[in-house]
């Protein structure tokens, strides 16, 4: 069997976490920042844990060898 390939997308996208968890960016912060709440923009700074469900489709889809 030959080795499964990681999806380069995900792999700029996504990290493991020790724990196994996926951490992603937070999104809508790219442009419109005028229109948009400070208390928004400001949450949206750094990372965020994604929920299991998106957790189980990008590990086993996107980061095979991310268990």
């Amino acid at each position: 069997m030959p080795k499964m390939k990681t999806k380069s997308a995900a792999k700029k996208r996504f990290r493991l976490t020790g724990t196994g968890k996926v951490r992603a960016n937070v999104a809508y912060k790219r442009h419109m920042l005028r229109n948009k709440p400070q208390k928004m923009k400001r949450q949206a700074r750094g990372t965020m844990i994604l929920c299991d469900a998106d957790t189980t489709i990008i590990k086993r889809n996107f980061l095979p060898y991310g268990r």
